[in-house]
């Protein structure tokens, strides 16, 4: 192993059944990456890929709950990358990683079609935030620089990589609902919008979406996921961090 992958930390995901080793500084996957997993398709098979992967988190989870898939985890960070092959190893997780720039549609070319793209892109405005000192925290955060619209256009070039039928899932922060509907109605339909709420009466935190590519079905909004109550994750939040439950739409 290379020396800037030597510090890692290993800890468990899915109550065990996932041992996912990590940078010990820079970004941390966590509750994002396991909603993500859960909220795919229970019925998931064929080629699914986790865009902007990461170390894995999402895709390994993915896997592990629906054994049938053939997962391919694709990010741009050859450190991050690496540590994703050792993920998938450690796991008995058969699998492709591929190290390519999501907006260089060359470095894309020959991978998918997939039946199931998930991804957690980075939630960041470059333009607007202060970024993080660190360059993995900063990676993982903050989109590059791609064009006045990078979050639509890491979502179409998650669309090219789907298969007509396919389907779409996403996790991002509620104030770019408008820009991630705007990016995904012309080319994909039966919009399913579900809020992620930290507690019951509190603004959402998060929302999942799913989509089905092609499709002109109309936007539905499932009932929002509440997450924790005053002494912890709720009894269906714990069941999904646990590899229990996926999530209901």
């Amino acid at each position: 192993m290379s020396e800037d992958i030597e510090d890692f930390t290993e800890a468990p995901f899915l109550g065990g059944r996932l041992l996912l080793r990590q940078p010990r500084k820079g970004h941390r996957a966590g509750t994002d990456a396991i909603l993500l997993a859960a909220a795919a398709p229970a019925e998931a098979k064929g080629l699914a890929l986790d865009v902007g992967a990461g170390v894995g988190a999402a895709g390994l989870a993915l896997a592990k709950l629906r054994p049938q898939i053939a997962l391919g985890l694709i990010d741009n960070d050859c450190r991050v990358a690496a540590l994703a092959r050792l993920n998938l190893g450690r796991n008995g997780v058969p699998g492709s990683v591929y190290e390519a720039d999501v907006f260089d549609p060359a470095a894309l070319h020959g991978i998918g079609p997939a039946q199931l793209v998930v991804t957690n892109p980075p939630f960041l405005d470059p333009g607007r935030t202060r970024l993080a000192a660190d360059p993995g925290k900063r990676n993982a955060r903050a989109m590059p620089q791609a064009g006045p619209s990078p979050l639509a256009a890491w979502i179409s070039a998650c669309l090219a990589l789907l298969e007509e039928g396919g389907t779409f899932v996403l996790i991002h922060k509620p104030e770019a609902l408008g820009e991630i509907l705007n990016a995904l109605t012309p080319r994909a339909g039966a919009l399913a919008l579900l809020p992620v709420q930290p507690r019951a009466h509190t603004a959402a935190i998060r929302i999942l979406i799913r989509a089905q590519k092609g499709s002109r079905a109309p936007l539905s909004i499932a009932p929002a996921l509440v997450l924790n109550d005053e002494r912890g994750f709720l009894p269906h939040a714990e069941a999904i961090h646990r590899g229990e439950a996926l999530i209901a739409w």
